[in-house]
């Protein structure tokens, strides 16, 4: 057999052993989202054919339709509120695992359970129940005499209780926080400590610049999960308080599978994609100013 012959055969063979993922990457991800794009420019509700009506699902999205912007609005404060303290706790909880304790493989597997459980519809009840009026929250405060608070009660306050339950799934970005501080030479803590630097100001000139590379890379990970939620804002609040907690995701889904709008849902949809894209690329292009690597490329 020819040289070329064997490479050929390579190829082939190689082929042949990912054609499961390349058969399924087609027709469960590629397809529906080229059909999805082509739905944008639809009227169509699964009762009826597609019929094309072209800008109209865009131009209806941004002119007539109030709950758009509300949800668009929702969703950007609950980024804003989600976000910057899931990556603070996680990167609290992570210098504190880094440090040389006793039982510390124990409560690293510890605090990587909530991340394990994920925000699954069991967990998203339960969170309501604790944060009742008469639930377990309201129980402890009552226990140090402090007043009950009314986590569902008003719009800034039921967003905030949402994004709590984000921030409580902060094992893997703790992981790769713990991960990196493994790499950081400890030459430097201990040049520091020479020159009588504090502990504070160690954090953040030698801590935090070297973990700017998994900072950035959490960054953009959790922005993109935030501002896909859903599951939260459906099972815990519905989007109550007066629509206070109506999530982007709450609105795809009530257009997609309350109204049976999928043209106008596709449209949302690709909306969404539209400003994740946008996010992302604008966090890569600021990404030179703050983001500091080890060969001191940027």
């Amino acid at each position: 057999m020819k040289v070329t012959d064997r490479i050929k055969l390579k190829d082939f063979t190689g082929l042949l052993y990912i054609s499961p993922w390349i058969i399924g990457f087609l027709v469960f991800q590629f397809y529906p989202i080229l059909s999805s794009f082509y739905y944008s420019f639809t009227d169509y509700s699964m009762a009826r054919d597609p019929r094309w009506i072209g800008l109209k699902n865009y131009v209806d999205m941004f002119t007539i339709d109030p709950n758009f912007l509300l949800s668009l609005k929702v969703t950007i404060v609950y980024v804003l509120m989600a976000v910057p303290l899931k990556l603070m706790f996680a990167l609290l909880v992570a210098v504190i695992l880094n440090l040389k304790l006793k039982f510390v493989n124990f409560f690293r597997t510890v605090y990587y359970i909530p991340s394990i459980l994920g925000g699954s519809v069991a967990i998203a009840i339960l969170w309501r129940a604790m944060f009742l009026k008469d639930g377990l929250v309201n129980h402890i405060l009552a226990f140090f005499h402090i007043p009950a608070v009314d986590w569902f009660g008003t719009t800034y306050m039921a967003l905030f209780t949402l994004s709590l339950l984000t921030v409580w799934q902060f094992g893997s970005s703790m992981v790769l926080f713990l991960a990196g501080l493994k790499q950081i030479p400890q030459e430097l803590y201990e040049a520091a400590g020479m020159d009588g630097a504090s502990r504070l100001r160690t954090f953040f000139t030698i801590t935090l610049p070297m973990l700017t590379p998994i900072l950035f890379f959490n960054l953009v990970m959790q922005l993109i999960g935030a501002l896909q939620e859903f599951t939260s804002a459906f099972v815990v609040t519905n989007g109550a308080p007066m629509k206070g907690t109506y999530l982007y995701g709450m609105k795809l889904y009530e257009e997609a599978f309350s109204n049976f709008k999928m043209g106008y849902a596709s449209a949302l949809s690709w909306v969404l994609f539209v400003l994740i894209l946008v996010v992302t690329f604008l966090l890569f292009r600021s990404s030179k100013h703050w983001v500091h690597y080890e060969d001191g490329g940027r």
